[in-house]
């Protein structure tokens, strides 16, 4: 008891100085962000954007679509350019291309070597030259830039308005035309990309060769490279890691490691009766199933885009679903499935834990359960329709798309989400409180759950914490708040609390142990996880030291992940450590697919990416896609999945119960996942990152290179993992069918006997 007491200790200390630091963090982002002109001018005098034109031309493009077509400064997907990086090549050949047809009467091209490079080095000089005047909260261009900029500025209004000329070039995007309807709007959106670019070129006040955003992307014709400090702490980072996992491994090899108790003779839980509000939870696990059928689906639209552009196999398809849609669907469903597996797990073993139902719960569960289907319903319909009817800025910030990958739902569905989610502890808490009350070998694991699902509740919170007009850095420092904090750290503690809690109830593993285990789990995660948040805020505009933190303390992240194959090892042999333990065989195999996706996709793929220099090159590349599709639905799809197979088993006829149907479902979607990331997306960030070092990341997210051959070739190698990803999700489809059948007939059966 002494050495858990000090373990929570420990876990306070570390969690409070943790987000002392990132919020202090948060202020200096907010203080160094890149500044935002009220005036944008020519040396001549003529105005090229006015007042508030960078704030609305940032609404107009995430109300097209913002996050989920193209990226700005890395952020978002990946069939579209990169903005900032386009913009920035872009402005930089017409730049050039002016003074070698006024000052030599020729193209760029056809000019001697010692022509151009002066040409070049005067360009370097231009484009890196801050001009911003603070008093005046204006940038004073010279009069050859400012024409560059006309003409840049022109085609962005005709790609995203409806000019036929580039047709071609926004089927190669998978965008529509007139993305932007409005006319203010459409002239306002060049201003948010020109500015997202010259934050990117420009020098910061009192540095050379220093951009806001540490240089990114990578673009050799004004000399943006990797900083200095990107170097030398992704080397610190390595060395780090590699003393940390070393400590780790010897601090395990000297430790002795308590046994397993012997098992008991029969099922602990064979004899539980689900109460009312037990089995009112029923009802989420077949919707969750829902959503899982309908986010593939979705994924394979969006993967399709990649090719077609606007069609699915001639179809037009993208004027009823725009690519806009169909990946925030994808994105959002897979957030919301897995979320609403772990919300019903912990509804569903609240009361079995404690023995207690207390009154009105069951109300309370089938409440929570049609808000949270009316959230999903009207957010998902909402966003289609103002997608498609293009409704507006405010429209698309309060109840349409935001335009913020991950976080892409309207305000007023975020708030009443938040409301749900405080409703699901309020729920969960007074479900709990005897146990919590009650001393037990168990306790701590009970109150891990409980502080994990009161953080999901509350951190929640920091998906309103930006606003319509927010600086775009501040809106991805609290996006990541939200993206890696809730959905990455306190949902993960909430599940493995969960995990442990329930191999306790079944008598595999000791309750003391389990305690100081997950307490010693949280501390050693989120020691590294809460300030290795940082490592996605690299080049969004802050302050330099963000790569130091942001390095350091993610590569800590991956030090638990390498002992994690110890622990599936150990959770295959609890699964056959008594023949009723089998009862469970394909929930625990959920469990121990998530070991080994942690240690693939959040580990290996995640610290390929997670280095600075790695990600100066490779940040908004497939490697992303890859770590993401790895990590999200290999880490938490799978736990989400066992968690459903475990409930569903105490709610379900042992009859109608199909493990022939769960073994190709569990095959095929792991055979599937593993397919798709590394027969197709591995290969194509390698590929588009070999592009982005030796040519620049304009280059690596240009229409040349995603639809060359080659890697057009790497998308229709998604289909056979996608094929055998889709049949894993049916055998599932089905095994909930049988579930439902056999429920309906049993029910008929008592119908008659009555």
């Amino acid at each position: 008891m002494h050495a858990t007491r000090k373990l929570w200790t420990w876990l306070a200390v570390i969690c409070a100085l943790s987000f002392a630091v990132l919020g202090w963090v948060g202020a200096q982002i907010y203080l160094a962000a890149p500044p935002i002109p009220q005036h944008i001018i020519s040396a001549d005098g003529e105005a090229l954007f006015g007042p508030g034109q960078v704030d609305r031309g940032q609404q107009a493009w995430l109300s097209a679509g913002g996050q989920q077509l193209g990226t700005v400064w890395g952020h978002g997907s990946y069939v579209a350019p990169d903005w900032s990086a386009d913009w920035l090549h872009r402005e930089a050949l017409a730049l050039r291309q002016i003074w070698a047809r006024r000052d030599y009467g020729a193209n760029f091209d056809d000019l001697n070597k010692a022509t151009q490079a002066a040409l070049n080095a005067r360009l370097k000089e231009e484009m890196r030259r801050n001009s911003y005047d603070a008093t005046r909260a204006t940038i004073v261009l010279s009069a050859d830039r400012a024409a560059a900029v006309r003409e840049v500025a022109q085609h962005y209004i005709d790609l995203f308005g409806d000019a036929r000329s580039l047709d071609k070039l926004r089927e190669q995007y998978a965008m529509n035309a007139n993305s932007v309807v409005d006319a203010d709007d459409l002239r306002a959106l060049p201003a948010f990309v020109f500015w997202s670019a010259w934050a990117a070129a420009t020098d910061r006040p009192g540095a050379t060769g220093l951009s806001y955003t540490s240089n990114w992307p990578h673009e050799p014709l004004i000399d943006n490279r990797p900083s200095a400090e990107a170097g030398i702490w992704s080397i610190a980072s390595v060395i780090l890691m590699i003393g940390a996992i070393a400590a780790m491994v010897m601090a395990h090899s000297a430790a002795k490691e308590e046994q397993d108790p012997a098992p008991p003779k029969a099922d602990p839980l064979f004899n539980l009766k689900p109460t009312p509000s037990m089995l009112a939870t029923r009802k989420y696990f077949f919707v969750v199933i829902a959503l899982i059928l309908a986010q593939v689906g979705m994924g394979v639209i969006t993967a399709h885009y990649a090719v077609e552009g606007h069609s699915f196999f001639g179809f037009p398809l993208a004027d009823v679903l725009p690519f806009v849609v169909s990946r925030t669907i994808h994105t959002q469903f897979a957030v919301l499935w897995i979320a609403t597996a772990w919300l019903a797990t912990g509804l569903y073993i609240a009361p079995a834990i404690s023995g207690h139902e207390p009154r009105f719960q069951k109300l309370g569960v089938n409440l929570l359960f049609y808000a949270l289907l009316f959230i999903v319903a009207g957010s998902t319909a909402m966003g289609w329709l103002g997608s498609l009817q293009h409704k507006g800025t405010a429209f698309a910030f309060w109840l349409g798309n935001q335009g913020l990958e991950f976080t892409s739902m309207g305000r007023v569905w975020q708030i009443l989400l938040f409301v749900g989610l405080l409703f699901w502890v309020t729920l969960l808490g007074r479900a709990l409180w005897p146990a919590l009350r009650k001393p037990s070998d168990s306790r701590g694991l009970i109150v891990m759950v409980f502080l994990s699902a009161l953080c999901i509740g509350g951190f929640y919170a920091t998906s309103l914490t930006w606003g319509r007009h927010s600086h775009y850095s501040m809106i991805e420092y609290w996006r990541w708040w939200l993206v890696h904090l809730w959905v990455e750290g306190f949902f993960e503690v909430f599940a493995t609390a969960v995990i442990a809690l329930l191999f306790t109830r079944l008598g595999l593993i000791r309750a003391a142990s389990a305690n100081n285990a997950i307490v010693l789990e949280t501390i050693v995660f989120l020691f590294g996880g809460i300030l290795g948040t940082l490592h996605h805020l690299y080049f969004t505009g802050t302050p330099t030291f963000v790569i130091a933190i942001g390095a350091m303390f993610s590569a800590l992240e991956v030090v638990p992940l390498s002992l994690i194959g110890i622990e599936a090892w150990r959770n295959y042999q609890r699964s056959k450590a008594a023949p009723w333990v089998g009862s469970y065989r394909w929930s625990i195999l959920c469990f121990i697919a998530v070991g080994f996706w942690n240690t693939v996709g959040a580990g290996l793929l995640g610290f390929s990416i997670n280095t600075p220099l790695a990600l100066y090159y490779m940040q908004g590349l497939n490697m992303t896609a890859a770590h993401g599709h790895a990590a999200l639905f290999g880490v938490y799809g799978m736990l989400g999945i066992g968690l459903l197979l475990f409930c569903l088993r105490g709610m379900s006829s042992r009859l109608a119960w199909s493990d022939a149907l769960l073994r190709p479902m569990f095959w095929c979607l792991n055979i599937g996942l593993a397919m798709m990331v590394f027969i197709s997306l591995v290969p194509a960030g390698v590929y588009q990152a070999w592009a982005s070092i030796s040519t620049g990341m304009w280059y690596a997210r240009s229409p040349e290179l995603i639809h060359s051959p080659f890697m057009e070739t790497l998308v229709w190698l998604r289909v056979p993992g996608d094929v055998v990803f889709a049949i894993g999700t049916l055998f599932l489809a089905l095994f909930a069918w049988r579930l439902l059948v056999a429920r309906k007939q049993s029910s008929a059966a008592i119908a008659d006997h009555a």
